[in-house]
């Protein structure tokens, strides 16, 4: 039997129809379906297999060719692993006919089809193709729809053939589907003119992978483009994995001359990146700024938020009369119950007199009560009602505007103060790829307050400083000592660098005389101490030694236990400072599911890739949801599933607080199972009980802050478990890694 398709699939293949589609997911284009073999290379004990990967999705009774090795799934048992597909065209008058009335075809039905068959024959496809106007000689087939059907055909060709083209540069399925999809039938062109236009334009594909397929199509070593592109991917991945807003021209060159190893100084000398990097600038690909190279995003963002806080700076406002302040603040004190220590009064006073203030702090400081009293003064003094019933028929704002970066911190804000709370991409109304509020459709209210402003990179602070209204207070709350940004910059380290901006730090621990140990091991641990009492069993607090090969089965078994003794999976968290490893959160949360939530009878499930979800699974928002008001880090519980759902359909619902979202097949990339998670995810939240793993084999992740910022996360009970060195490493770790900013200048400037 003669093998079908290029000399590159050397491999072993299955031919034949996909019969049943049981998922596929349009966003990654990874599917499940049920093959009926016709040809292959190999004896079958069935001609009914299951094949899985990344691929184009097959029609129903469409021939496939499909290239790869078997794999046995833990759970499912024998499957095919696809590695490249290509479909054939039907041959036969009947598979021609069904294709035509398969869908891809607009206007084209049964019985047209058959038309069509009956008139051009089993070639029909190619006769199409090659002359559009044959199809206009079907009795019934208007000049425009053999247009239409015609440029159909060629689409879906043309695709086929992209992907066969990227497949021989050793591109895998995925990404070259998302090339495909991003050029669509104009793919090969575009790769064989320019393959580093990937890197600016199409996810996931690197400098590396741009520059084989740059070699393999014959792009020489000191073209123009690949300099460009080096230079690009640098800036990228800078601000991606490192926090850059810039790098200086030094780091460019260095990272460059790496990425073009090992002739580029010899390709492209000082004068020729000049050269190239004034071209770039000229075509606003990237901005120089006196030796400082930017993305234009990032440099926009941070010249923006530095002309909004000179502008709050400079704003003039006048003073509360000092004896109406200060019995305010007592009449607050009587409303609330509360006795304000001085520094805390100071903190009151500064904000309600301030256009910014930044208000600093670690755990037990009595930030909360603070934001709390503030709301309260600020409503005495301005006489404003803080009952949100109040303006539900009234076209005054609500005049406090609470917000924080994650749903969980903005929930306890709202706990906190019972004062409505909103993540900040709500606030700004995120739909997706825009934000409705700006500066030209700026939030309404007369205050604004931003809790955990520690995670805020400069982007994000740009959106939200630009749609503060002119008039409208701001107080920022942090804590410097947490994990910074994920994304580029240092926003609220650099704000307090600017001894113009008014700030109060709260050092003294109010939650002290409560008992924690907790608190006491945070400012230890900010401290740089290592705590005396680690292996002490103390009422809030245990340190559980072991092994990496221990860690999970330490985990599993607090877990279950506190679980048992009525805890609920919301109060119990687990932290990992990676996600991939024996011990990592993806093994964790394998192992607890496992245990709290198994397979059984009558229990709904489906797959996602190497992840299980079943009904009564904890889970995390991993991303902004485009559709409803969800958030990156928000918690839920998934609360049914419809394993038979078409792709169109919710397939799964997920309980959010009071709230439930349905989730189609393309969204579940959007959750992953939550009884661990990182360090990162749970910044912003509070948990009765954290489990936190420290082990060497985190060394390359053990900081100060990471491990401040987990113990942290522990409203009641901390459970540490390792090896008491990997904490002793962790907090001498002190150094944090700098950023490029130009923050603190440009919002000095002039002053």
């Amino acid at each position: 039997m003669e093998q079908p398709g290029l000399d590159l699939f050397r491999e072993q293949w299955l031919k034949g129809s996909l019969v049943q589609e049981i998922f596929y997911n349009e966003e990654n284009q990874y599917g499940v379906f049920l093959m009926q073999v016709t040809e292959t290379t190999e004896e079958l004990d069935t001609d009914e297999i299951v094949v899985v990967g990344n691929m184009m999705r097959p029609h129903p009774d469409e021939t496939v060719i499909v290239h790869g090795e078997w794999m046995e799934h833990p759970r499912y048992g024998r499957q095919y692993q696809v590695r490249h597909m290509k479909k054939e065209l039907p041959r036969t008058r009947e598979a021609v006919a069904k294709y035509l009335s398969s869908g891809l075809f607009p206007g084209v039905g049964k019985k047209t089809a058959e038309k069509i068959v009956e008139h051009l024959g089993e070639n029909a496809l190619e006769k199409a193709a090659a002359r559009p106007e044959v199809l206009a000689e079907v009795p019934g087939v208007t000049a425009a729809r053999a247009e239409t059907i015609a440029d159909s055909l060629r689409e879906h060709h043309a695709l086929e053939q992209a992907l066969v083209y990227l497949y021989q540069f050793g591109m895998g399925p995925a990404i070259a589907l998302k090339v495909v999809q991003t050029y669509k039938e104009s793919t090969i062109q575009v790769v064989k003119q320019n393959p580093y236009r990937m890197i600016e334009e199409v996810e996931g594909v690197g400098f590396r992978r741009a520059d084989e397929i740059a070699r393999q199509t014959g792009l020489a070593l000191d073209a123009p483009e690949r300099f460009q592109a080096a230079a690009i991917f640098a800036l990228r991945e800078a601000s991606l994995s490192h926090g850059h807003v810039f790098v200086t021209m030094e780091q460019l060159n260095a990272e460059v001359d790496q990425l073009l190893h090992p002739h580029a100084r010899d390709w492209f000398p000082p004068e020729e990146r000049e050269r190239l990097l004034d071209i770039m600038a000229h075509e606003e690909r990237l901005i120089d700024d006196h030796g400082k190279l930017y993305l234009p995003s990032l440099f926009f963002a941070e010249h923006g938020v530095a002309m909004r806080v000179r502008e709050w700076l400079e704003r003039p406002m006048d003073p509360t009369p000092a004896k109406e302040l200060f019995q305010a603040v007592g009449e607050v004190e009587e409303e609330l119950g509360v006795a304000y220590a001085d520094k805390q009064r100071e903190a009151m006073t500064t904000a309600v007199d301030s256009p910014l203030m930044i208000l600093t702090g670690g755990p037990g400081t009595g930030k909360t009560t603070v934001i709390r009293g503030i709301c309260h003064l600020f409503a005495r003094l301005h006489e404003c009602s803080l009952d949100p019933k109040d303006y539900e028929n009234s076209e005054k704002p609500y005049p406090i505007r609470l917000a924080a970066p994650t749903g969980r911190a903005a929930k306890r804000m709202s706990e906190a103060t019972g004062i409505p709370a909103m993540t900040i991409h709500r606030l700004l109304g995120w739909k997706g790829d825009f934000f409705e509020r700006d500066q030209d459709h700026p939030i309404e209210g007369s205050l604004l307050i931003v809790d955990e402003v520690s995670m805020l990179d400069v982007w994000l602070a740009n959106q939200l400083f630009r749609a503060v209204h002119q008039n409208m207070q701001v107080i920022l709350v942090g804590d410097d000592d947490q994990l910074p940004s994920v994304g580029p910059g240092k926003v609220l380290q650099n704000l307090l660098e600017v001894k113009a901006i008014p700030r109060v730090e709260l050092t003294e621990i109010y939650r002290q005389e409560e008992g924690s140990s907790i608190i006491r091991l945070a400012h230890e641990l900010k401290r740089g101490e290592m705590p005396s009492d680690l292996m002490d069993k103390l009422p809030d607090r245990r340190f559980f030694p072991c092994k990496r090969d221990q860690a999970v089965d330490v985990i599993l078994k607090t877990y279950t236990e506190a679980v048992n003794r009525g805890y609920t999976l919301f109060d119990v968290q687990v932290l990992a400072p990676i996600y991939k490893g024996p011990a990592g959160v993806n093994r964790i949360n394998e192992a607890i599911q496992e245990s709290i939530n198994p397979p059984g009878e009558g229990k709904k499930e489906i797959a996602w890739g190497e992840t299980v979800f079943r009904g009564g699974d904890k889970v995390l928002q991993l991303v902004n949801h485009s559709e409803h008001p969800v958030y990156n880090g928000d918690m839920g519980m998934i609360t049914a599933i419809d394993e038979k759902a078409s792709n169109d359909d919710p397939v799964l619902w997920v309980q959010f607080d009071r709230q439930e979202i349905p989730y189609k097949r393309s969204q579940l990339n959007q959750i992953g199972l939550a009884y661990a998670c990182s360090v990162h995810k749970a910044q912003g939240s509070e948990f009765a009980i954290v489990i936190l793993p420290l082990l060497t084999a985190y060394r390359r992740m053990l900081q100060r802050n990471l491990i401040y910022t987990g113990v942290t996360r522990s409203k009641s009970y901390l459970i540490l478990c390792g090896e008491k060195e990997a904490l002793h490493h962790g907090i001498r770790q002190k150094e944090r890694a700098e950023r490029n900013s130009q923050l603190v200048e440009l919002m000095q400037r002039e002053w």
